[in-house]
Formats: structure tokens, C-alpha cells, sequence
């Protein structure tokens, strides 16, 4: 059954792709509702930002999902800018990923998108870079968002100014469907009351916490911990992506240093001595004179990761059901795509063939069970 263009859409989850859905759908005169239950623990708050498929040295279809949500981005950005008032704080600052040795260089599966720079080049765009670095590669395509306290404002805002309705404190308990057709969710507000919701069409957006109500999806969370330093402004022009660790330079000198990768933490909160450890000695490692900048602010979240580190996008086993999860570290990233590719779907709007085959390829089961039709 096809919902009616008036009835309420319902988003579950307030996160980065929640209320990128949300934003895209009501500049399409859609009537949208947010349920979410702490829109502060959304990995879109916790992520560094990065925009880097290729410094991340992405592969294969994951790969070119990324390069084409890059090149959205800019427009993207332009669109919730204009609707909030707000700047997104994006910045094409580049990445510089450095290598110990010439041979690592050439075997990075992105080498080939990178300008590939010498030991003195590499201290030209790092300087102060740990010396048992002696090359890299810079990706100039590359660049940076800053989610934490600009993008996630402005979205939240943007949405309110299309009159987007949100329900915060809400944790969706189940979702109710009669022959794998969707026909509501139960709730508890955040009043304690249990409540039942009418619907006909909703996209799951719970990030780590999916699985929870859809359990065919293999989602499973991966914990990260985060610090932050204040170095002095234009100490830092560039992202450094080293193995484990990486800076993220924004424009007043903050800088966002990132991130432990916890797969057996499970959802247990907190902060861990060994984790901060892991990254102050990253921090050592990558640019030694800023082990001396001042500590800001120290965080943790939880990243929805599947078993191919790939999301979930498209129909779900549930009809009127939408998936847009499971983007593990590439969530801000992929943001402009994962929006483009959702509003397509509920819209029914004619899918190009580019689009086709990223559902197809993106598709909830294609772990190993029947693929799903995408027409």
C-alpha cells in the first residue's frame, strides 16, 4: 500500500540520517515526524567528519558510493545552509596520508587518486610530522565537515524551518506489520507512556541500534573514543589519516583526534584509560608538538557497522519500510547519497540506472541470502 502524500512520513532515529532524510523529504512537501530518543548520542555528534574515500583507501562499490556522495556534497551542504541560515563548516582542506616506506604507498588501494609526495613534500604539507614518517599521499579531492558543532545544528534547524516535527525522548520499542506489510511502531515516550503510532511508511535511520528492531539486519556496534586539543590557528592545514589515529584541523585550531575501534565493547558506555591512551600516543606519533596542546574535550559513540563495513540502503523485508543504515565510519560521508537515494525511493520517483545499482548493491540481504528486486 502506497501512503497518501499527506500522511506523516515517520523517521526513526534523530541521527546524521534522520534528519538528512528528514531535511530532503521536506523540500519535497513531504509531512515528516522524528522519533528519536537522545539525538545526542547519534554517531553524526561523535564522527570526526571526514569526506575521504580515498584517504580511507575505500575499494569497490563502497568506494564509488563514496566518490559520488563527494561530489554532492557541495550542493548539499548549499541546500541546508540556505534553509537554516547556519553554516555547515565545510572545508576542502585535503588529507595527507603518510607512510613509513615507498613500497606501503604504492600497495594503498587509493594510491592511484593521490599525489604521491617525497619525505621532504610530506614535511611541506605537515610540518612537524613524527620523523619515522618518510612519504604520503595527499588527496586535494578530500576534505572535511564539522559535524559535531556546526552540520548536526544546522540540519536540526533546517528541519524545523520545513516544519519538520520531532518527537525527542521517544525510544521505538517494535514495529508492528501484518504480513510484512508495515501498519505502525510502539513506543515509550518520554513521559513513560507506551503508545502505538499508525503508520504506513517510515525509514529505519537507529544507527547501532537497528538491529534492535529489525533483526535480519547483521548490525552490530563498534565503539570509538575521541579527544579533542586546541592547537593554535593554522598549525594544522591539512587532515593526517595515519593507521589508527588521525587529526582533523578546524579552522579556529581545534583539533579532532579520532578514534579507537572497539568491536567486543558492545554498547558499554564511558571513556577506558587504554583507549585514550591509544590515541594521546597516535597524537605522539603523528605530530609530537601536539602531545603539548591542551586537552578540550574527550567523548565516545558507537559506529552501525555491518559485515562488509557497507550500509544498508533501500526496501527493507517490511513493505512501507526504508532502510538508511549500518554506514559504519563513512556516515557523514555518505549523508548527501544515502538522502539523494531515499527521497528517490519514497517519492517514486524514476531511478537512473546509477542509482539502481547502488540499491542493488547496498541491499539489506546480500549477505548471503536472496537478493532483493530493485525495479
Amino acid at each position: 500500500m502506497v501512503a497518501a502524500l499527506e500522511d506523516p512520513l515517520l523517521i526513526l532515529g534523530g541521527g546524521l540520517m534522520g534528519l538528512s532524510i528528514a531535511h530532503q523529504m521536506a523540500l519535497e512537501g513531504r509531512a515528516v515526524e522524528v522519533l528519536s530518543r537522545n539525538r545526542n548520542e547519534a554517531a553524526g555528534f561523535v564522527a570526526a567528519g571526514m569526506l575521504a574515500p580515498h584517504a580511507e583507501g575505500l575499494h569497490g562499490e563502497l568506494l564509488q558510493l563514496g566518490q559520488v556522495s563527494l561530489k554532492k556534497i557541495p550542493e548539499w551542504v548549499e541546500k541546508i545552509e540556505a534553509t537554516s541560515g547556519m553554516s555547515c563548516g565545510l572545508l576542502s582542506s585535503g588529507i595527507v596520508v603518510p607512510f613509513l616506506d615507498s613500497n606501503s604507498l604504492e600497495e594503498y588501494p587509493t594510491s592511484q587518486f593521490g599525489i604521491h609526495l617525497n619525505k621532504s613534500e610530506l614535511r611541506q604539507e605537515i610540518p612537524g610530522i613524527g620523523a619515522r614518517w618518510n612519504s604520503g599521499l595527499l588527496f586535494k579531492q578530500d576534505g572535511q565537515i564539522d559535524n559535531r558543532r556546526r552540520l548536526m545544528r544546522a540540519l536540526e534547524k533546517a528541519c524545523v524551518e520545513l516544519k519538520v516535527n520531532f518527537q525527542e525522548g521517544v525510544e521505538v520499542l517494535e514495529l508492528i506489520n501484518k504480513n510484512y506489510e508495515l501498519k505502525g511502531v510502539r513506543i515509550r515516550n518520554a513521559e513513560g507512556e507506551i503508545k502505538t503510532i499508525p503508520v504506513q511508511e517510515a525509514v529505519l535511520c537507529s544507527g547501532a541500534w537497528s538491529n534492535q528492531l529489525l533483526l535480519q539486519l547483521p548490525i552490530f556496534p563498534v565503539k570509538g573514543q575521541m579527544l579533542s586539543l586546541q592547537g593554535p590557528r593554522n598549525a594544522l592545514s591539512r587532515v593526517v589519516f595515519g593507521p589508527g589515529t588521525y587529526l582533523v584541523p578546524r579552522e579556529d585550531g581545534l583539533i579532532v583526534v579520532g578514534a579507537t575501534s572497539e568491536i567486543d565493547a558492545s554498547f558499554k558506555e564511558g571513556l577506558t584509560p587504554s583507549g585514550q591512551k591509544q590515541l594521546q600516543q597516535g597524537v605522539t606519533d603523528l605530530l609530537p608538538a601536539a602531545s603539548n596542546w591542551p586537552s578540550m574535550e574527550r567523548w565516545w559513540g558507537f559506529r552501525p557497522c555491518t559485515p562488509d563495513g557497507s550500509p544498508c540502503l533501500g526496501p527493507s523485508p517490511i513493505e512501507g519500510l526504508w532502510l538508511a543504515v549500518g554506514h559504519h565510519r563513512n556516515g557523514v560521508l555518505l549523508a548527501a547519497i544515502t538522502a539523494e537515494l531515499l527521497s528517490s525511493c519514497l517519492t517514486k520517483k524514476n531511478l537512473d540506472n546509477e542509482q539502481k545499482q547502488f540499491l542493488k548493491n547496498f541491499r539489506w540481504n546480500r549477505f548471503g541470502q536472496n537478493s532483493a528486486n530493485i525495479n
